[in-house]
């Protein structure tokens, strides 16, 4: 009797004790707030985005009536509002990637992978919370350099509203390409499991290899960052580049691809 009242109790226990991927998310979330440099980059992102956003509507409102400025109508309000997002796929990478192999620099990851035997849902939860961590900081920032600069062009005659053809999308898009950046930064720091081995690669991704690809106009556009920025385009571009989520989609897959090894390699290691 004994025996079986034994059985009873410790079944309820059992259950609770169980490893879900909720829980796993939730654990992440909880290491990712008490870390501070995690927010210093968060933060570090959102002031790129603002500073070089709104710094473009400036020069132009402040040489407006200077002859030798130019036509202010040659002023591309969105791009301009979007200009730091290019600096600040950098940043969130960073982010992506610290989240990730900070835990091997300390060691703390052994205990991580000891609560967690199966591993891959550590990943997943990473991959997840600094995607939506990257995309929401940086949609909230998108959207401040964008009113922000349109009230500065105010008077220049060359600011936009928010309802113009392809703003909404290419404002969307920013949050939506800067948060797939996080996931890609995310998986190669699992992938190398080394923060500059993995900041040197994410580098050469995103900087280099569009530079080698210009060499070979026809694989162009189907580089990450070409393929990515395609989301943000609102008006006519040099050369060619894919539709606009269509090129998200590339970027995406090109996150999904590395993410997919990071867990085949996860799975086969030891830590």
């Amino acid at each position: 009797m004994t025996t079986t009242t034994d059985r009873r109790d410790t079944a309820p226990a059992a259950a609770e004790l169980r490893v879900t991927q909720l829980r796993v998310l939730t654990a992440e979330a909880i290491k990712f707030r008490s870390l501070r440099s995690n927010w210093w980059l968060v933060v570090a992102s959102v002031l790129s985005v603002l500073a070089a956003g709104v710094s473009p509507a400036l020069i132009t409102a402040l040489t407006a009536g200077d002859p030798g400025a130019g036509e202010p109508g040659g002023t591309d309000a969105v791009g301009g509002a979007l200009s730091g997002v290019s600096f600040t796929q950098l940043l969130i990478a960073a982010l992506g990637i610290l989240v990730v192999t900070g835990e091997y620099t300390t060691g703390s990851i052994r205990t991580t992978f000891t609560a967690v035997p199966g591993r891959l849902p550590v990943l997943w939860a990473k991959a997840v919370l600094v995607a939506v961590v990257s995309a929401a900081a940086t949609l909230a920032a998108v959207v401040t350099a964008f009113f922000t600069a349109q009230a500065v062009l105010g008077g220049t005659g060359t600011s936009i509203s928010l309802g113009t053809p392809g703003v909404p999308r290419a404002i969307v898009g920013a949050a939506l390409y800067l948060g797939t950046t996080a996931v890609l930064g995310a998986a190669v720091g699992a992938l190398l499991r080394s923060a500059v081995g993995a900041m040197a690669a994410v580098f050469g991704l995103l900087f280099v290899l569009p530079v080698v690809g210009l060499l070979v106009p026809q694989v162009d556009p189907f580089l990450p960052t070409n393929a990515g920025a395609a989301v943000m385009q609102t008006g006519p571009v040099a050369g060619e580049t894919l539709p606009p989520w269509a090129g998200l989609g590339v970027f995406a897959l090109y996150a999904a691809v590395a993410l997919a090894a990071a867990a085949l390699a996860l799975a086969r290691r030891d830590t």
